[in-house]
């Protein structure tokens, strides 16, 4: 109830001014909101399509190696005095991913098979990739979990995808100790790397993007373009503000004015408005209206 005396005691001016600003603020507050909403949505697409592009070429990488590396040197792994690297996908995809970091741009990318129990203990998973692959393992039908992740570096948006042994030939390395050729043992010993069966989760393939320059991006873009939106609404609200005061108000007021000196006899004054608005037609009501009581007013004086 007081608000709304109080909301009645204001002047027109000032109850336009109150309106405008209330306007004003919900019009930022909804952009803002919905500008965020855009541009967050943009930065994540920008660092999925970035770790999705990574993890195809990986997947590139590794499918050359299995098809056309490994068949080239695999009857020399019994033969070679040491253990060659090149025929195991998991090295090429990561020598190849390695050279792709050297370069500073790059230098935050990661890329990982994190393996419970790896050959190269380089690969071994943490407590968070070992989540993952057990995730896999118990989820059969999740071929992919996504998220962000907080590192030394800084936070990476991350792709994970299960790693099954799908072929006989893999087990040689990663079945039994004796099954492994001999330059294996020399290089990784005979402790790790083994047990592994067919068709069961031994890693997780993961590709880490940096996001936090993304988003960092994303967020002086925002406070950009809301500073322009912002100046842009000010300057509106202020010119439908003084349009307001200088064609309606003021005319209003002039109006009133008039009207208090009629109403105190003074016929002299005139409501002079040119235009053929409304208060244009509002001055001249008022005009006939002051012709009226004036002929009163006389037939009045001429009576008494």
């Amino acid at each position: 109830m007081l608000n709304k005396i109080t909301l009645n005691n204001l002047k027109i001016g000032a109850k336009f001014n109150l309106l405008l600003i209330l306007v004003f603020i919900i019009s930022i507050l909804g952009s803002g909101i919905a500008l965020s909403s855009v541009l967050q949505g943009r930065a994540q697409n920008e660092v999925t399509s970035q770790a999705q592009i990574l993890i195809q070429m990986v997947n590139a990488v590794r499918n050359y190696t299995q098809n056309r590396i490994d068949p080239l040197l695999e009857p020399r792994l019994d033969t070679n005095p040491t253990f060659m690297p090149e025929v195991v996908p998991t090295f090429s995809s990561k020598e190849v991913f390695e050279n792709f970091r050297k370069k500073p741009e790059f230098k935050n990318f990661f890329h990982k098979d994190a393996t419970l129990n790896p050959t190269n203990l380089a690969d071994k998973a943490d407590n968070f990739e070992t989540q993952l692959v057990e995730r896999f393992r118990n989820e059969p039908n999740t071929l992919e979990i996504t998220g962000f992740r907080k590192l030394s570096e800084g936070e990476v948006f991350y792709i994970a995808r299960p790693l099954k042994i799908t072929q006989e030939k893999c087990l040689r390395c990663h079945s039994t100790p004796d099954q492994a050729p001999k330059s294996q043992l020399v290089n990784y010993g005979s402790e790790n790397g083994f047990g592994w069966q067919l068709n069961q989760i031994v890693s997780a393939q993961i590709i880490s993007v940096p996001s936090q320059e993304i988003f960092a991006n994303a967020k002086r873009t925002w406070i950009l373009i809301m500073g322009l939106l912002i100046t842009i609404f000010a300057i509106v609200v202020f010119l439908i503000n003084f349009l307001i005061k200088k064609y309606v108000i003021q005319r209003i007021r002039r109006i009133e004015k008039i009207a208090q000196k009629v109403s105190v006899g003074d016929m002299t004054a005139d409501f002079e408005e040119s235009s053929n608005d409304e208060i244009g037609g509002l001055a001249e009501a008022f005009n006939r209206m002051k012709a009226s009581l004036k002929i009163a007013m006389e037939m009045l004086n001429n009576q008494s």
